[in-house]
């Protein structure tokens, strides 16, 4: 297969949050869907391609954050097109379970306050589970060529597609510029605001720079270079997750009011 176009989709201005489309030889394929609502934005830039919705052959869902898996069930509807994702954040997809976030620093503790992580989506099963014992999945099928794999670190069901082409289109395993990512500075990789485990990201991500990956995507940013994802993976090394808050029904180690609460152990 020749070489893919990847195309990012702005969802927010300044590359605040990012989904992509991946236009292979013979395939189309959606990596990540945007906030609710989304789909209008996802279909102008497939026309602006050539393309409309019929002709996506794969969604994408590289982990259950609403800026990223928001509109996945309108545009499975609207394209008729499977969904793939990991099933370490099926009961997110489901929203059988209320998400928790790790901090990485001051934005994430703003941001948590916000609001805007915790609003619902439309709840979706995906169509094809990967799991911790999975193979990566070939993409061939699909027109493109490279493999979806399961890449935690982010949350416990992160997913990264790796292309032959040397492009890695990873999610929120790193993203760059400032804040939540974007703005200015968009060579430059940071953390995202929230991030489970900070030392088995900079495991995945340097797995992929020694596999040959070359440019990365991202949701919030970018693309990077190889060497500035590797930079970025080595200072993750030595760090600990950060506080850990979430939304939580009432428990007996818990009696706050639900919203932008520490997550206490035992609950």
């Amino acid at each position: 297969m020749g070489k893919p176009h990847i195309i990012k989709i702005p969802i927010l201005p300044f590359g605040l949050v990012n989904c992509h489309l991946i236009l292979g030889e013979t395939g189309c394929v959606l990596v990540d869907t945007g906030l609710p609502g989304s789909e209008a934005k996802i279909e102008r830039a497939l026309k602006k391609h050539g393309r409309s919705f019929r002709d996506v052959d794969l969604i994408v869902v590289t982990h259950a954050h609403v800026d990223h898996a928001g509109s996945a069930a309108k545009l499975r509807e609207l394209t008729g097109a499977p969904i793939l994702a990991h099933a370490g954040d099926l009961d997110y997809y489901a929203q059988r379970k209320k998400m928790t976030f790790c901090e990485t620093g001051w934005f994430g503790r703003f941001f948590m306050r916000t609001g805007l992580i915790l609003q619902p989506y439309a709840p979706f099963t995906p169509d094809i589970l990967l799991n911790d014992e999975a193979s990566p999945m070939d993409l061939s099928p699909y027109g493109v060529a490279g493999v979806a794999r399961h890449t935690p670190g982010h949350t416990r069901g992160s997913v990264s597609v790796q292309l032959t082409s040397g492009d890695a289109l990873v999610g929120d395993l790193v993203a760059s510029g400032i804040l939540l990512g974007g703005l200015v500075r968009t060579e430059h990789a940071i953390r995202p605001p929230f991030e489970d485990d900070p030392q088995t990201v900079a495991v995945e991500l340097l797995g992929m720079v020694d596999a040959g990956m070359q440019r990365f995507h991202m949701g919030h940013g970018g693309p990077l270079i190889a060497g500035e994802v590797r930079r970025h993976a080595l200072s993750l090394r030595g760090l600990q997750p950060g506080r850990m808050y979430g939304v939580q029904s009432p428990c007996a180690c818990n009696n706050e009011q639900p919203g932008a609460e520490r997550v206490r152990p035992g609950c």
